[in-house]
């Protein structure tokens, strides 16, 4: 009773702040966030549960979406810089840092039962699978468009890694040439270019999804998450393979030995922070 009274309108904005961290910075999961922050059980069940819990749910969340919105406008220039002018070194950490969590997501994957051969070739499936469209993507289907349609998407995806702890939707997001656009329409406060689709794509993603993946949980949640890993890995993977056929993909053009040296260190770095991110997770979930 004593955390409903002291968790005041401010403590929630500066929650969706935090929790704004895992909307934009690949490696970093806005569902981890949420679960150590103490809210992510009450959003999946608002979610899940809209029509009953709306009265209850709408006003506790209007914070957190504020704090969200600020946290995005907050953050999205200083990484579009580091983007442009880094790229190399801060690609090698957000895999880094991608690459720390997958213990913990390997961990939870058999958390209800021990891995049997249909996990690994499930997994194994979803990593070639996932790997070939995702590498080819452009060149089969067209690059997505950065327009409501592309934001719509994204929003979706990034709805996703809160409704999955330990997944980071923004390594996806950089693969489909989608999130520089974001994070400069986010700098500019397009609200309604990008900040529109995106509340309409993330909140149309929570509302659809919520209760089938809470099912899938439930009833297949070992193939779910080694589903899940297959992604993770491939598309962490493809961040640091030169791709023609992606807008953004990274360029090793004009690399120094100090740029390897310093992408390294940040890979290095980036898996720490991954894996005490998980270890957080594990603590407060």
């Amino acid at each position: 009773m004593q955390r409903r009274t002291t968790d005041t309108f401010w403590r929630r904005f500066l929650k969706g702040v935090i929790i704004a961290l895992g909307f934009i910075l690949p490696g970093v999961s806005g569902g981890v966030l949420a679960a150590i922050l103490g809210i992510y059980e009450r959003l999946l069940g608002f979610m899940a549960h809209f029509r009953q819990n709306f009265k209850r749910d709408f006003w506790y969340f209007v914070p957190v979406g504020l704090g969200g919105i600020v946290g995005i406008a907050l953050l999205s220039a200083p990484l579009e810089y580091l983007l442009a002018h880094t790229q190399v070194i801060v690609l090698w950490g957000f895999a880094g840092a991608i690459v720390g969590t997958l213990p913990a997501l390997m961990k939870t994957a058999v958390s209800r039962g021990p891995r049997d051969l249909w996990d690994v070739l499930w997994f194994t499936a979803t990593f070639v699978i996932s790997g070939g469209l995702l590498y080819f993507m452009s060149e089969l289907f067209g690059t997505l468009p950065a327009n409501f349609g592309g934001f719509l998407v994204a929003g979706a995806l990034i709805a996703l890694g809160v409704l999955v702890p330990g997944l980071s939707p923004s390594n996806l997001l950089l693969i489909l040439g989608l999130f520089t656009p974001m994070l400069t329409g986010f700098k500019k406060l397009d609200l309604v270019g990008v900040y529109l689709p995106i509340a309409i794509g993330g909140a149309l993603a929570m509302v659809l999804f919520s209760k089938l993946m809470d099912h899938l949980l439930q009833k297949f949640h070992s193939r779910v998450y080694h589903f899940i890993l297959g992604i993770v890995a491939a598309s962490t993977l493809l961040i640091l393979i030169p791709n023609p056929y992606a807008a953004e993909s990274i360029s090793y053009a004009g690399a120094t030995v100090t740029t390897y040296l310093l992408s390294a260190v940040a890979a290095i770095v980036g898996v720490l922070l991954g894996f005490w991110m998980s270890r957080l997770e594990a603590k407060y979930k």
